[in-house]
């Protein structure tokens, strides 16, 4: 009984959990679009409040793609990032945004394993081939990554620098890697 519970549960959960939060999302755009249509007097019925969010977010892609505007963003950016309170919370959301457009950026990072004290190897994520200038004058002339360790459940990670040396490639696709180390090698997917 337990087992068939317990079974029923893994594979019912994570869809109900999905179909759940994705239809959260749609219900509170909804709910914005449908209060931005009933400013102007106009009945919202379900869908056309998210329709409208849909379409607003779409015509700010094409505004930013106007120099003059992007530029005007640019400065309004800029002018409150003077804030630190500002400058942290909207600095740590646009990079998160930005991670989900990945179209101007390489997406092959390379999989490596770095071997630790006791023998083992941990899997990471060379994100970029460059180091910070200030890093790379205190680190000296060797030929340093940065390395990122995903931790386990977690958006998080820890990004280290190691020696270009010490790592070894993995041929191993990046979503494949990533999920490996975000479960804890339980994903069987």
């Amino acid at each position: 009984m337990k087992a068939t519970l317990t079974r029923g549960l893994m594979n019912v959960l994570p869809m109900a959990l999905s179909l759940w939060l994705f239809w959260s999302l749609f219900e509170s755009l909804d709910a914005l679009g449908g209060l931005l249509i009933s400013l102007v007097g106009v009945k919202p019925f379900i869908g056309t409040g998210f329709i409208l969010v849909i379409l607003l977010v779409f015509i700010a892609g094409l505004l930013f793609s106007v120099s003059p505007f992007a530029w005007g963003w640019h400065k309004i950016e800029t002018a409150l990032m003077r804030f630190p309170l500002f400058k942290s919370v909207y600095g740590s959301i646009r990079d998160i945004a930005s991670l989900m457009n990945r179209d101007d950026k390489p997406t092959n990072q390379q999989v490596v394993l770095v071997k630790q004290a006791n023998g083992g190897y941990v899997v990471g994520f060379i994100m970029t081939d460059t180091v910070p200038a200030p890093l790379s004058a205190a680190l000296g002339d060797d030929d340093w990554v940065p390395v990122l360790f995903q931790l386990s459940y977690q958006m998080a990670g820890v990004t280290s620098l190691v020696r270009r040396a010490d790592l070894i490639p993995v041929d191993w696709p990046f979503e494949d890697a990533m999920r490996f180390n975000l479960t804890a090698g339980l994903s069987k997917l």
